[in-house]
């Protein structure tokens, strides 16, 4: 039912371009507000909602979202394939930015609204969902938190799950409408500069222009996107802390300052190559660089540059940066930075016990202790993210992808980013992966955003005993 109202929010732009559309937008609106009261009515009950059924219910929301989502392309006829349609929507929801569109300015208005739309809410839940709910459970990246921050409950800004929620959709709308006036004051439309900020914020990456944010061609407006894409991809709660006055939280946080150093490090070992060979300009060289660093990091997957044209190395770099992703409770995919901070002071950990057998070397981040709950956790997700990763390359193999193109598409839907390499690189899209293959790329969109475990949790036997 809140989805219904949601897509009646194109209408206004689909009136003031008059593209026709808002009789395709009240028809969907319908139909799922018809079936959400019928839902609602259908399994209301008075029992509690424990574990299993809430893991049901975040993997099934996400789907039955990105089902009712797709009905505005499907009824206008934009995208009449059910499985194009679908791919489209669970890409945005995910906040993946993978696309099946060939030609994007030749969509009407009131979609592409849309479109962007699906990226905002969808970033929007999944905040909620890593910071006020998937710790209630036990699982999900900001379960880590509990190695940056003290207390018996960090992963909560207040005791109520609701209040969390409230204080999240503040911070985010806050910083969505600063980033809409900047973008318009360097001479985006408001549409524009709305469905543009929509793609920032939930570090999605769909852009109204073919040629992403390239086509603007304004230093300005890849600095502003690139300010906010690394606001979208650090964790919320220190944005929470920084306006409760807590000015220094961010450079107390080892994740985040681990975050800042691969960004650097990437910008600088990538545009010093860009420099050589790309670009003449030093300014340009790095710009474009470090938009294209972060812009991968936090998973936005927005593009000035065309980076399948720079060298193997710098493009490897690119591919080992999308699976990292951002901060845990932000909007970026990836395994999340915390996840590998753990993972490499647990190497560390590892070498110095093979030296001294005796001593006891607990895993630490600073001087906090890593439960060994946590580290466990963490290799686990590493060892599912592995093997869900070989699994997707195989079959995108089996559907005719070159080694190339499997690797990227892959990768940049399990990690959330939207383009990959090869065949689906930034000037490409998703429309000719046959059709198999787009819906085990949607199934890994759906794993990747909802930390694995949600997902596959369902497919276990022991989930559905009773």
């Amino acid at each position: 039912m809140f989805l219904a109202v949601a897509i009646l929010l194109p209408i206004p732009f689909s009136l003031y371009y008059a593209d026709g559309g808002y009789v395709f937008f009240l028809i969907a609106s319908g139909i799922t507000l018809v079936s959400g009261f019928l839902f609602f009515k259908l399994t209301r009950m008075d029992q509690e909602v424990h574990a299993r059924e809430a893991f049901a219910i975040v993997t099934l929301a996400w789907v039955l979202f990105s089902l009712f989502g797709s009905l505005p392309f499907l009824l206008s006829g934009a995208i009449p394939n059910f499985t194009n349609a679908f791919f489209e929507t669970m890409s945005g929801f995910t906040t993946t930015g993978a696309t099946i569109l060939e030609d994007i300015e030749v969509m009407p208005q009131g979609l592409l609204f849309w479109r962007s739309l699906t990226h905002w809410l969808g970033g929007m839940g999944i905040i909620v969902l890593s910071i006020a709910i998937l710790p209630i459970l036990g699982v999900g990246g900001m379960q880590l938190f509990k190695a940056e921050a003290p207390g018996p409950a960090p992963d909560k800004l207040t005791p109520r799950v609701m209040e969390t929620a409230k204080i999240l959709w503040g911070i985010y709308v806050l910083i969505s409408a600063l980033e809409t006036v900047l973008l318009m004051a360097g001479g985006m439309t408001f549409f524009d500069a709305l469905c543009h900020t929509f793609g920032t914020m939930a570090t999605g990456g769909f852009s109204t222009k073919n040629a992403s944010i390239g086509y603007y061609a304004s230093p300005y407006i890849q600095y502003v996107i690139i300010v906010f894409m690394i606001l979208a991809g650090t964790s919320f709660s220190l944005h929470y802390k920084f306006l409760k006055k807590k000015f220094d939280c961010y450079r107390k946080n080892h994740e985040f300052n681990f975050f800042m150093l691969l960004i650097g490090g990437g910008m600088l070992f990538i545009g010093f190559n860009t420099f050589r060979h790309h670009f003449p300009r030093l300014e340009t060289a790095f710009r474009t660089t470090l938009f294209q660093v972060v812009s991968i990091l936090t998973t936005t997957g927005f593009g000035t540059a065309d980076y399948e044209q720079w060298s193997a190395t710098s493009q490897f770099i690119l591919f080992i940066f999308m699976f990292i992703g951002g901060c845990a409770g932000s909007t970026g995919g990836g395994m999340k930075v915390i996840r590998l901070v753990i993972l490499l002071q647990f190497v560390r950990a590892e070498v110095k016990r093979l030296l001294h057998p005796s001593a006891v070397i607990p895993v630490r981040i600073g001087d906090k202790v890593i439960p060994r709950d946590i580290v466990t956790n963490v290799l686990g997700f590493q060892a599912l993210m592995l093997g869900l990763f070989i699994l997707g390359v195989i079959l995108m193999s089996i559907v005719g992808l070159d080694l190339v193109s499997a690797f990227g598409s892959v990768a940049a839907t399990l990690g959330n980013i939207g383009p990959g390499l090869g065949s689906v690189g930034p000037t490409d899209n998703y429309a000719h992966i046959p059709v198999f293959g787009k819906w085990a790329l949607t199934f890994f969109m759906l794993a990747g955003r909802l930390e694995i475990y949600t997902v596959l949790i369902l497919f276990a036997s022991a989930f559905w005993r009773k």
